[in-house]
């Protein structure tokens, strides 16, 4: 009996060894400055970035500056057991994380443990969200992205090991406590169900750095055209051709700013499932009336989602190329294949792109169980329904775009679920779910998930809680009301009418900033919408060290930055937005180190303070940094078309002299991508007590949009 369990214990210990043995350290390439590409096992053909089908922007990536490899590369592991890889990062005691995807909730990451997975956002942060991008970024300054459309489980900090390099104290329940029940991890380890996978690391030096390769290996940021970052509104679902002629008209007398419109459903003839055809009794001439529309200044954007309609037009020629099961009776094209694309793609464009429409808003990629094709499901492709669940919004987004580029022609568009390798796609990720303090918890998220998100407004139960919702949405990629099921209208809460046509006036006015940032985006990966932990001077996002003590009273700023900061957030390279919520009349701002200005008065706010704020309804709190730059246009209906000068004013805030990189190009091609365009440089400073300002001149033979500019300085000389 001895010499059995001798035997057994002894075939455990062996296999234990063999286990511990496949953990293999990995190879690493630089592939970009600061990028490394390691390989575990066999990848699979189909991931992420092959789906997206982007290049790296080589010119940006070859503008960051040098660094080596970040981590303790014999510290990375992975093996592969059983048809998964198994993969293991290092982490130090201090260090936060960010990212893992479009989280509403949450901003830390440490201590999560998520299944990154495509689906309709439900209230919880748990890796189930409309862009589960399996990248992530730590305070320390660096990166890591896995190259995998599979469900990844993530434990951020949460699993120790036995063998673990710093492992955490063994304490006694009974009579210590400080015990807990999560004890110190010092890595980060995943679960990718396959036999193999790509991964990425990025290095800084900062956090920023990290991101900004991030985006630029997935071909930099999405450049929309002018009118995109004007204001859209989306019709009530039935509206018809004279309805959307009435709104547009109304937006006009009322002086209410309208770069773009947006159809829903009722412009076809069926939905849920789609036809893909135009409603005759609604729009009996299509054509006809998107180009009165364009004579107008007015863009249409197109909502749809993909799956097709028995009696759609295309329904028997895309069947053989579509999967196993329905979506809401509607079969589901495996446009992953090339002869599904050619028929679906190109009935969105026959009819649709090819007579004007500007866009597209792709509903119902995202999931949600009961109703998406379940993981049972097989498609033609051999491609199974985990890997189309995680891809499906990236394909649409990809696929749509190739046309508007083959045509010259910028789009910008809605979709409900994007992933890794979407950053360059020109769309903007919605929901149904509608918290406001949420919606603004993932515009802080968005930029360490590579994409876009517009906090909509939608409905509002009373006009303060409609313009705390407009204030925000107008600091955001997409101001954007959305009145699909409301019917409502800038104006439907008159008491704060004016207030809200401000607002809308302001978003007109600060486009030539806006574009510039878009523009720094695509050219150097910075995300124009951003974490507070993402700028110089908010040194913040340590992990919990719960033995660690603040006198509040000596430091509470310190404080302040080590907790969860998810309500505030910067736009573009000067300002700091700290939206107000119905009920509020009053709000705490942190601001970084380095003094800050009031963005609508000039006067001095704080420098790395805490400070409390009292707005009033008419405004949502902006703060600009020292020596900031707002390029301003005035006040205009419709963005400015392709040629038309427009006057700058270019307010400047605080005494620092400041500099700012205005761009300037045609506005609505990719002919940016030929050389096209140019960066100009705004230098304001004060000199002797008076004001100084220049901008150097446009470059011989290329666009050239900008008018007069007069400089103001918005904080006293």
């Amino acid at each position: 009996m001895m010499k059995k369990l001798k035997c057994f214990w002894l075939i455990c210990l062996f296999g234990s060894f063999i286990a511990e043995l496949h953990a293999q350290s990995i190879a690493w390439t630089e592939i970009e400055p600061g990028i490394w590409k390691g390989i575990i096992g066999k990848p699979e053909e189909f991931d992420l970035l092959k789906v997206a089908g982007v290049q790296p922007y080589h010119a940006g990536l070859a503008q960051m500056p040098g660094a080596a490899f970040p981590l303790p590369q014999q510290e990375i592991t992975g093996s592969v057991q059983g048809g998964k890889t198994y993969l293991r990062f290092p982490l130090e005691k201090k260090e936060q994380l960010f990212g893992f995807g479009l989280n509403f909730q949450t901003v830390f990451q440490r201590g999560k443990v998520l299944t990154l997975h495509v689906d309709n956002y439900a209230g919880k942060d748990n890796g189930r969200t409309h862009a589960p991008t399996p990248f992530y970024v730590s305070s320390n300054g660096y990166g890591v992205f896995i190259n995998s459309a599979r469900y990844i489980d993530v434990y951020a900090g949460t699993a120790v090991r036995r063998d673990s390099k710093v492992p955490p104290e063994v304490k006694d329940r009974n009579l210590d406590k400080t015990w807990s029940s999560h004890p110190y991890s010092d890595g980060v380890e995943m679960l990718v169900p396959a036999s193999g996978v790509e991964i990425y690391v990025f290095a800084g030096p900062t956090t920023l750095d990290a991101v900004r390769r991030y985006n630029l290996l997935n071909g930099g940021g999405c450049l929309p055209p002018r009118w995109g970052l004007g204001f859209t509104q989306r019709m009530q679902r039935l509206t018809d051709a004279q309805g959307v002629a009435a709104e547009a008209k109304a937006f006009e007398e009322k002086g209410y700013p309208l770069d773009f419109i947006g159809l829903e459903p009722g412009w076809q003839s069926k939905s849920y499932p789609c036809t893909f055809e135009w409603d005759a009794s609604r729009f009996p001439d299509p054509k006809g009336f998107i180009q009165d529309m364009l004579k107008k200044n007015i863009r249409l954007n197109l909502w749809t989602n993909p799956y097709v309609s028995p009696e759609a037009p295309v329904y028997k020629s895309i069947l053989p190329y579509s999967g196993t099961h329905t979506v809401w009776n509607g079969i589901v094209p495996d446009i992953s294949m090339p002869e599904a694309r050619k028929i679906f793609f190109g009935e969105l464009e026959k009819g649709k792109i090819d007579i004007g429409i500007s866009g597209y808003k792709m509903d119902e990629v995202d999931g949600g169980d009961n109703y998406l094709w379940p993981d049972v499901a097989t498609f033609p492709s051999g491609h199974d329904a985990e890997q189309m669940r995680q891809t499906y919004g990236l394909m649409m987004q990809r696929y749509t775009s190739q046309i508007y580029h083959e045509r010259n022609q910028r789009t910008f568009g809605l979709v409900r679920a994007s992933n890794g390798g979407g950053s360059s796609f020109p769309y903007v990720i919605y929901n149904d779910y509608y918290d406001h303090r949420d919606f603004i918890t993932a515009l802080v998220n968005s930029g360490f998930a590579g994409v876009l998100w517009t906090p909509e407004v939608r409905s509002s139960k009373t006009g303060e809680e409609w313009l705390r919702r407009f204030q925000s949405n107008v600091f955001s990629p997409m101001a954007m009301i959305n009145a699909w099921a409301s019917g409502t209208k800038p104006w439907s809460f008159p008491e704060v009418a004016e207030q809200v046509k401000t607002m809308a006036n302001l978003r007109m006015q600060m486009m030539p900033y806006w574009y510039s940032e878009f523009a720094k985006y695509h050219f150097e990966g910075i995300p124009p919408f951003r974490a507070m932990y993402l700028e110089d001077g908010f040194v913040g996002g340590e992990a919990k060290n719960e033995n660690r003590k603040v006198n509040l009273e000596e430091n509470p700023y310190e404080e302040a930055i080590t907790k969860e900061v998810k309500d505030q957030y910067m736009a573009g390279e000067y300002l700091l937005v700290a939206p107000i919520f119905a009920g509020q009349t009053s709000r705490k701002v942190i601001l970084p180190k380095g003094k800050w200005y009031n963005f609508y008065t000039g006067k001095y706010a704080g420098d790395g303070e805490i400070i409390n704020v009292t707005p009033g309804l008419d405004k949502i709190p902006v703060y600009v940094k020292d020596g900031g730059i707002i390029p301003m246009m005035p006040v205009m209906l419709h963005a400015p078309k392709t040629g038309q000068k427009v006057d700058l004013e270019v307010r400047y805030y605080g005494s620092k002299p400041g500099t700012y990189s205005l761009y300037d190009d045609d506005g609505e091609t990719y002919d940016y991508e030929k050389g096209n365009y140019s960066f100009r440089k705004i230098m304001v400073s004060k000199v002797n007590g008076k004001l100084k300002g220049t901008i150097t001149p446009a470059l011989k033979g290329k666009p050239d949009n900008v008018g007069k500019v007069t400089f103001k300085a918005m904080t006293e000389l």
